[in-house]
């Protein structure tokens, strides 16, 4: 396993053959690929920096780039701003369902958590009170929130809800998912509209996220209705593309 260093074991690279036809950053690639797909190296593992790699394999810094570069593409390592490059964690792949990212993290067994970045009352726009349908200027709540699995951000999420919901706390945001909160209140949410795209990052999301600062990101739109048909919640979700999918299943008519 990798130790806190960065460090593998030597056994990886005991036998690299410099002089036959294969390419030596295929043979980095291969090696790195079974010893994470095997859980040598487990989810998580921080690798040292291209140039330690180098000199303890005595292999030039194109040759380990590349190879890195071979596993980042496949999905299996991840180049995070401020930590360095990782092997990815388990992704978090989500039926499209009424269910909140919490309750599908719960149900896949990770270990979510949430930082409240905003919790505050505001005037709705014309856009959030169409949505809600409530007149424009009216008071809403909006919460934006930074959800992580396993240490890992994942999501950064925000939602606008009637104003009847001024007294959710910070402190039931942090510890329950939103959906959880609002059944807690005798209300079922019955129905919702969703539409699932894709786009560059901005502002602070690439932060948020420990991605590239315009690296691309997974969308989520959704207005959720309960079972009088009130719009009770309106959110825009963004998602790490290399720790979450959407998943659905099609039907001929």
């Amino acid at each position: 396993m990798v130790n806190e260093d960065g460090v593998w074991p030597d056994h990886l690279f005991q036998d690299l053959d410099r002089t036959g036809p294969m390419p030596l950053y295929y043979q980095v690639s291969s090696r790195l690929e079974a010893a994470i797909r095997s859980g040598e190296i487990p989810p998580g593992s921080r690798l040292e920096n291209e140039i330690a790699i180098g000199q303890r394999l005595g292999l030039s810094r194109p040759t380990i780039r590349r190879a890195i570069q071979e596993l980042v593409d496949r999905g299996l390592l991840v180049r995070r701003r401020g930590v360095g490059t990782q092997v990815v964690q388990g992704q978090v792949t989500r039926q499209v369902e009424l269910t909140s990212l919490y309750e599908d993290l719960q149900n896949t067994h990770h270990s979510p958590t949430t930082v409240v970045l905003l919790h505050e009352v505001i005037r709705a726009t014309d856009e959030v009170a169409a949505h809600l349908g409530v007149p424009p200027g009216s008071n809403v709540v909006r919460v934006r929130r930074q959800r992580s699995t396993d240490g890992t951000p994942v999501a950064v999420l925000e939602n606008f809800l009637p104003a009847e919901f001024e007294d959710i706390t910070t402190e039931q945001l942090q510890d329950r998912g939103l959906y959880q909160i609002i059944r807690g209140r005798g209300i079922t949410i019955r129905i919702a509209n969703q539409r699932i795209g894709a786009r560059r990052a901005h502002g602070d999301e690439g932060g948020l996220l420990e991605i590239d600062r315009d690296g691309p990101v997974l969308t989520m739109e959704r207005t959720a209705y309960d079972s009088s048909g009130r719009a009770i919640e309106y959110g825009v979700h963004i998602y790490r593309p290399d720790m979450y999918s959407f998943e659905t299943t099609l039907v001929a008519k």
